[in-house]
Order: C-alpha cells, then sequence, then structure tokens
C-alpha cells in the first residue's frame, strides 16, 4: 500500500490570527480598565464570539493530506474540518496552479464549478472524480502527492 502523509502550514493565516489575538486582547484590557458602571467590563457574549472566532482562524491554519487505504483524506487544522475521497471514484489527477482570487479555505468555485481547499500558495491538486465533479487540494508538495495517486488511477 502506498501511503502519503504531508501537513502544509499556512504562515500567512498564522500571522492574521496573531494579530487578531493581539487586537482582541486589547480590547479585553481596555474594556476591563474601564471604571465601574453597569455597561462597563467585559460582555460574555462578546468574549464568547472573540474566542470563536480565533479557533476558526486557528483551524485553517494548516491543511494536511493523507492517503489510508481506500481513501484520500484531507482535513484542516484540528480535523473539525474533512473531506474523504474514495480513491476508486478519482477519474483524473493533474497538478495545476490556482489563481490569486480563488482564496485560501474551503471554496466552491463556479465557472469552473469545483470545490477549492487550500491554506496557502497557489500549487494544487485537481481531482476529476467519475460523476465529474472536480475538487482542488492545495498543496506544498504537488509533486510527491500528484505521484501517488496517479498510481491509484488505472
Amino acid at each position: 500500500m502506498i501511503s502519503y502523509k504531508h501537513t502544509q502550514i499556512g504562515y500567512l493565516m498564522l500571522a492574521v490570527l496573531l494579530a487578531v489575538l493581539v487586537f482582541f486582547t486589547w480590547l479585553q484590557i481596555t474594556a476591563r480598565a474601564e471604571t465601574p458602571s453597569y455597561d462597563s467590563g467585559t460582555n460574555f457574549a462578546i468574549t464568547a464570539i472573540m474566542a470563536f472566532i480565533l479557533f476558526i482562524l486557528a483551524s485553517f491554519s494548516m491543511l494536511t493530506v493523507s492517503t489510508h487505504e481506500q481513501f484520500l483524506k484531507i482535513h484542516f487544522g484540528w480535523g473539525i474540518f474533512r473531506k474523504k475521497f474514495p480513491l476508486s471514484d478519482i477519474a483524473t489527477v493533474r497538478k495545476v496552479k490556482n489563481h490569486w482570487y480563488y482564496g485560501w479555505g474551503i471554496r466552491l468555485w463556479f465557472w469552473p464549478k469545483m470545490w477549492i481547499f487550500n491554506v496557502s500558495g497557489f500549487d494544487a491538486i485537481e481531482l476529476t472524480m467519475k460523476n465529474g465533479k472536480i475538487y482542488r487540494i492545495g498543496t506544498d508538495d504537488p509533486d510527491a502527492l500528484e505521484q501517488v495517486l496517479i498510481k491509484f488511477v488505472r
């Protein structure tokens, strides 16, 4: 069994995460420094929303791509956002470059209609499934991933 596992780190997303963390920390410190009154201090709902935003940003800072027996698996961060592709359903595999305006994260692009999963850079592997659906998986190691997947497509 040919196995592959690679994790790509999105350094720009980590920088954004750090900047947002510093901003939220500053907001919390200034809210706690106000003189006590009915409207002063921190608000639990706002603090929870801040924590949720930080959690989502951290989730999209890494993308792990791996093959396991009969599946190609991808997951972002801690694995909350994940997708599994049966290797037997892959019709074609090719190395591509994404346009800058495709963005990062999980995207549905309408022309051409495809799903895009990436955290950084523009290199990707395009999977065309036997049912016609197209997926692009971003990677900073496109050659190795392409070689592994080509062995499953016959």
